[in-house]
């Protein structure tokens, strides 16, 4: 079984820029730089150029974004679990 492959974020930038230029279909790119087609597109999707001209999210932003939502979720979890604990403290005092 073969492992994943990981690509830089500077090949992902590139490959996305070619993947954008002007008559030259998604699936020839991918053939070229040897990715799967799907892979290129999703990496289109994610750090394209968007239609209505806002800027793209970097994969340095997506990687950090979902590092970001990780450390907040884990935060939020301690958070709830102080607050059932000073809870439960709370009542046993008399």
């Amino acid at each position: 079984m073969m492992g994943r492959r990981k690509y830089s974020d500077e090949f992902k930038e590139e490959a996305v820029k070619l993947a954008q230029q002007e008559n030259v279909p998604v699936s020839q790119t991918a053939k070229e730089l040897g990715v799967n087609a799907e892979m290129l597109r999703r990496w289109v999707r994610d750090f394209g150029t968007r239609p209505d001209g806002s800027r793209p999210m970097t994969p340095e932003e997506h990687s950090e974004n979902i590092r970001l939502r990780r450390e907040l979720r884990r935060v939020t979890e301690e958070r709830d679990i102080l607050k059932k604990a000073m809870g439960i403290f709370t009542k046993e005092l008399p």
